[in-house]
């Protein structure tokens, strides 16, 4: 009996830890995540001096970003690593949208405590504006308005920011980001992104959007690549002057009306831009490391160097770390990873 006793007490013990194991992982991937304080970066002796009230200065960086709990950890180390290479690192200035539905008092206390010395604006981005203008994707997850945040960013950023660095959340630099942001662009172009000739561009519109003369010839007068809307140099002035967000949604009220696209965001964007963009290294965006849209499957590095690495597809490398199935690159995420785990020993 007292084997027996043993035994059930054992297997009790167990399942006990099992779902305190669930109970810590659900805990994790919640707003209830905390990050660890990361370490501050100071300025070269070179970099020009700005204000911290100085929220429009030509001498910054401005780095645009959207923001949530989903992938707050992904965000987090973004940021870190935007910070850790730069050569002024105080000169970065973040402009963060939110959902405005999203709970901004916890965004934004999150920030200042891993970040205490981060110069940062968070603006709130109303659903509304954009919700009634999606159509369904070939994964739920790129239907999020969120995601179409970036069509709106002349309109919520202050008229006085003039250019700015969009970059997703599941991202990191690995080289000085005031490189990225120097890009020039042409005298008609409004953004900067590296380009991809060799991909298949019309896969990315249906067999009704080619068929119909009226919408193939968009392209008439263009050499239209793709490009990741990741990673973008904009420039917000010209954006404002050409109104490219009318431009952008008028697209996309097509689409609700008949289906020329499946992918979301990305292709009223090479719609409007595809063809008539300055170039930027490939260095720049080493993108589809999370894999395809289905699987996310494990994915290596293109040809060449590598400034920024971008797990862009359904796979993300904290995902899979959490479930312990990490794809070989995703070693190189760990370490700008700031969430503090439960099990996590002070030094």
């Amino acid at each position: 009996m007292a084997s027996m006793a043993a035994i059930t007490t054992t297997v009790l013990l167990f399942f006990i830890m099992i779902l305190y194991s669930s109970t810590i992982n659900a805990t994790t991937t919640t707003t209830q995540q905390r990050f660890k304080e990361a370490p501050k970066f100071y300025n070269s002796p070179n970099c020009p001096a700005i204000q911290q009230s100085d929220k429009c200065s030509d001498d910054a960086v401005h780095v645009a970003m959207t923001l949530d709990a989903t992938y707050l950890r992904g965000s987090m180390a973004a940021i870190l690593s935007v910070l850790q290479h730069s050569s002024c690192p105080e000169n970065i200035l973040f402009h963060f949208v939110t959902a405005a539905s999203s709970s901004t008092s916890f965004l934004n206390t999150t920030l200042s405590s891993s970040f205490p010395y981060l110069k940062f604006q968070i603006y709130p981005f109303h659903d509304a504006a954009v919700a009634g203008l999606i159509s369904t994707s070939i994964r739920s997850a790129l239907d999020c308005p969120l995601n179409y945040a970036r069509n709106y960013l002349a309109n919520l950023l202050p008229s006085c920011v003039r250019r700015i660095v969009y970059l997703d959340s599941d991202l990191v630099l690995v080289d000085d980001i005031s490189k990225l942001a120097a890009t020039p662009l042409p005298n008609d172009a409004v953004l900067a992104a590296p380009e991809y000739c060799n991909a298949n561009f019309s896969a990315y519109f249906t067999p009704s959007f080619w068929s119909n003369p009226s919408l193939s010839l968009t392209f008439a007068s263009r050499r239209p690549c793709y490009f990741n809307t990741g990673v973008m140099v904009i420039d917000l002035e010209r954006w404002r002057a050409g109104d490219y967000t009318t431009k952008i949604e008028e697209w996309m009220e097509l689409q609700k009306r008949m289906r020329i696209y499946e992918l979301g965001s990305l292709p009223p964007f090479l719609l409007v831009f595809a063809g008539n963009i300055g170039p930027v290294d490939h260095r720049w965006n080493q993108h589809g490391l999370g894999g395809d849209n289905f699987r996310g499957l494990c994915r290596d590095l293109h040809p060449g160097p590598v400034s920024l690495l971008h797990w862009s597809g359904k796979g993300k490398p904290w995902a899979r770390l959490d479930a312990n199935r990490p794809c070989p690159l995703d070693a190189l995420w760990t370490p700008y990873d700031l969430l503090q785990t439960p099990f996590a020993l002070e030094a």
